[in-house]
């Protein structure tokens, strides 16, 4: 089933997210992971792709494996850093041998062992040329990442805006937003969305603050901002492992709570691959508090 279809018939639509072992880890690694994810019935899972474009073979192997064994629709995140067009001929084509039906297009990364990597002119630079690629093919039906607080690499919050809305235009479904810690950030977000006439699904993007220097990373990685509630929290429990992690997991889920209060179309759960986290969230989700189902 395509995704799209998914946001016409329930809201909210949520959706786990992970990603391929390393390339020296066993692929069964993985599967013991979604064994313990899957009796949460997500509406889909999206398996990630790795910088450069490594990991891509297992990408197609676990996305049709989840797809094939639990009957559960997925994802493959596909990026277009490092690939020819030709290329990416052949990887669409493994995705939709493998009965794949949803791609996450995005730019990707550049390999973290290629610090002297440039953008070649034969190939493409940004996701929206990757988006129009894909829109040669009626197989897919196609998703795209979308900052609530802009793209790093922009200037402005309006800047980034008007770029995603010409990504929307090139043929996007449905978005899955970065992490974001203040739910005004996302509601502010999607009203300068439906401003600049972009109307389609935005599906929530939600990682849990489990470990202190795994967050800071990723903060510095996505430019995300941490509010004061989630600072006091670091000052807090730095010292102590499990406390941050049990206040973190508390912070997720009162933040999904409320994003589903005020209507969200989606949550896109960041499991970082850790299945008993991810069952501590979902076992104290108010998933009925939906407006539309009050």
């Amino acid at each position: 089933m395509r995704i799209k279809e998914l946001f016409c018939k329930r809201r909210p639509v949520f959706s786990f997210e992970i990603f391929p072992p390393k390339p020296d880890y066993p692929i069964e690694t993985v599967y013991e992971t979604v064994e313990r994810l899957h009796g949460f019935r997500p509406d889909f899972i999206s398996v990630t792709y790795g910088a450069g474009g490594s990991n891509r073979g297992r990408t197609v192997r676990i996305a049709e494996h989840i797809k094939k064994t639990y009957r559960i629709e997925t994802m493959a995140h596909l990026t277009c850093v490092g690939h020819s067009p030709a290329e990416l001929d052949q990887i669409i084509g493994q995705l939709k041998e493998a009965g794949i039906e949803n791609v996450l297009a995005l730019r990707g990364d550049p390999p973290r062992d290629r610090p002297d990597f440039e953008f070649k002119s034969d190939r493409y630079r940004y996701a929206g040329q990757l988006v129009q690629h894909l829109r040669r093919y009626d197989h897919f039906c196609i998703g795209a990442a979308a900052y609530p607080e802009g793209h790093p690499e922009c200037e402005t919050w309006e800047e980034d805006w008007l770029h995603l809305r010409d990504k929307v235009n090139a043929g996007v479904d449905f978005l899955v937003t970065q992490l974001f810690f203040d739910n005004r950030i996302f509601y502010h977000f999607k009203e300068n969305l439906l401003r600049l006439g972009v109307n389609i699904p935005v599906s929530a993007g939600i990682m849990p603050v489990l470990n202190v220097n795994h967050i800071k990373r990723m903060v510095y990685l996505s430019g995300a901002s941490i509010p004061a509630k989630l600072l006091l929290l670091f000052d807090k429990y730095e010292d102590k492992p499990e406390d941050f992690e049990k206040a973190g997991l508390e912070y997720a889920i009162n933040q999904i709570n409320a994003l589903i209060r005020n209507g969200v179309e989606g949550i896109h759960l960041y499991t970082m691959n850790k299945a008993e986290q991810t069952r501590v969230i979902m076992e104290n989700v108010d998933w009925s508090a939906s407006p539309e189902e009050e």
